[in-house]
């Protein structure tokens, strides 16, 4: 979990989510004609053979340097502590997701798209920033301004080698790979914090909340699909109800926790939120010529590695 989600414990079942879940996007999109094309799908082995490009949107639980580069941040051990040594501008101790997925590819960690200097953009970029969430949907850096940037970035590229790289600049990636490109969307949790600590009524957060931050979503993917984009890795949020701010929380009475010691009824607003989520993926997948959306409960992951903590060695 990034930050305020504690440990990292969950890096080794999630590794192997990710793993399976690139094989799958990689295999699927190997046979799939991309939409509105009549040309013959590529062979398994030449999209095997394709440098992996991946792109991701979301907050801190993706974000590897994008805030820190944007807002001239700095954070400081234990932020890095246990792989890198070092601040990396993620708010997390170690890995996070991403960089399992990208150590899974053979790849380099995605750059930051905000960061100015040592960025590499080859292998795709991340626009995700810690604190980020989807409404407002115009503010700094909601959910549609990343979608934006990354447009901009596909524009500037795409130029560049219309014009053959003016200036002894030459484009990070090219138009296939946009095409056959991971997007990786990881967004909601800021939002639903939000929308229950605001101290709106449950079923007003169910009901009118939930339903609003999944549109933006359904609008992120759609945007990019009708960009060019095929697959998509999409997250569920975590267990909040688990997470160290929120149990810190001043509250009347412990009534509210479950077994585990986590707030009842925000997992159940989680739970609702994810079951939503998994109903828009489903919709946009039966809709979308050529499309291949995968769809990870993150909260059952998570919450079974806090429930069953002593079994993965915690």
């Amino acid at each position: 979990m990034a930050a305020g989600g504690g440990a990292p414990v969950v890096a080794p079942l999630l590794v192997t989510v990710a793993v399976v879940v690139v094989v799958v996007v990689l295999v699927v999109s190997s046979t799939t004609v991309s939409a509105g094309q009549d040309d013959e799908p590529p062979a398994p082995a030449a999209a095997c053979a394709r440098r992996p490009v991946v792109f991701a949107f979301g907050d801190s639980n993706t974000d590897t340097g994008g805030v820190a580069a944007g807002l001239g941040l700095y954070y400081p051990l234990p932020e890095g502590r246990v792989f890198f040594r070092r601040s990396t501008g993620r708010l997390c101790d170690g890995r996070l997701v991403i960089d399992y997925l990208c150590e899974s590819l053979n790849m380099s960690y995605l750059s930051p798209y905000l960061e100015a200097v040592g960025s590499d953009f080859t292998g795709g970029a991340n626009f995700a920033i810690s604190g980020s969430s989807t409404l407002p949907r115009n503010v700094p850096f909601a959910l549609h301004v990343q979608v934006q940037q990354f447009l901009h970035l596909k524009l500037r590229s795409l130029d560049l080698i219309a014009h053959g790289g003016g200036g002894g600049t030459t484009a990070p990636i090219d138009a296939d790979g946009f095409r056959n490109a991971l997007y990786l969307i990881d967004i909601g949790q800021n939002d639903l914090s939000a929308a229950f600590g605001s101290g709106a009524p449950y079923d007003d957060v169910v009901h009118q909340r939930i339903p609003a931050i999944v549109s933006e979503i359904k609008d992120a993917i759609m945007t990019l699909y009708y960009n060019g984009a095929n697959n998509f890795w999409v997250h569920g949020t975590g267990p909040l109800g688990c997470l160290p701010q929120k149990l810190a929380a001043p509250r009347p009475d412990d009534s509210d926790l479950d077994y585990t010691g986590c707030l009842k009824n925000l997992n159940d607003g989680a739970y609702e939120f994810n079951t939503q989520l998994c109903a828009a993926c489903d919709e946009l997948r039966s809709h979308l010529r050529g499309v291949t959306i995968v769809y990870t409960d993150v909260l059952l992951i998570k919450y079974d590695l806090i429930a069953n903590h002593t079994a993965y060695g915690e």
